[in-house]
């Protein structure tokens, strides 16, 4: 009994001890960059073909970097993230 005792004991401190370094992220709306899904930029599981058919060429295209492939298109008022030829994010620049 005292083996089971002091394993619980153990386990709650441990619990309360990861707790504390716990943060919370402040996801106000004013502090957003932007939404998915807004009217005016690609969509989620857009291709690269579709989103330059629908937006034209972007100003400036990054090299995919790690595995998988991330690549970054650049536009006036927004970024645009692939992962291989997919959308995957794009997010309004301030």
């Amino acid at each position: 009994m005292a083996k089971v005792t002091a394993k619980l004991l153990l386990a709650l401190s441990l619990g309360i001890a990861v707790g504390v370094g716990a943060q919370n992220l402040d996801m106000r709306a004013g502090d957003r960059s932007a939404s998915f899904d807004e009217p005016g930029k690609p969509t989620r599981g857009m291709t690269q073909t579709r989103v330059e058919a629908a937006f034209g060429a972007p100003q400036n295209r990054r090299a995919p970097v790690g595995d998988p492939p991330i690549t970054r298109w650049e536009y006036a008022d927004f970024v645009v993230f692939f992962e291989h030829d997919k959308v995957i994010h794009a997010v309004s620049k301030r």
